[in-house]
């Protein structure tokens, strides 16, 4: 049996984040079955900075992937809660099936 889910991956760093309460929400208030937040090395953004870690100098503005699946009309639920606060551009989604 297959099931069609809407993945969600939202871009941030980490000092934007403010992943604990975040987590919180989704936990919590959301209601999702599980979210996993990915911590990178070195990346970019509409800003063109470049925040990158090297083992002298672990920064704690590095970017961070937020994602997590659940079924379409709850993903966009959700995603119509978190714009307020995260910008639209941001979030990236597309459909996927939970075998």
């Amino acid at each position: 049996m297959s099931e069609q889910v809407t993945m969600v991956r939202i871009y941030m760093t980490e000092d934007e984040a403010h992943l604990d309460t975040l987590l919180k929400r989704l936990q919590e208030w959301e209601k999702l079955r599980g979210v996993s937040v990915f911590r990178a090395i070195s990346g970019f953004g509409e800003s063109g900075k470049i925040r990158t870690s090297s083992f002298m100098d672990m920064s704690l503005d590095l970017p961070v992937v937020v994602e997590f699946f659940d079924s379409p009309d709850k993903a966009e639920e959700i995603i119509a809660h978190l714009s307020k606060e995260i910008p639209s551009n941001h979030i990236v989604t597309w459909s996927a099936t939970v075998r």
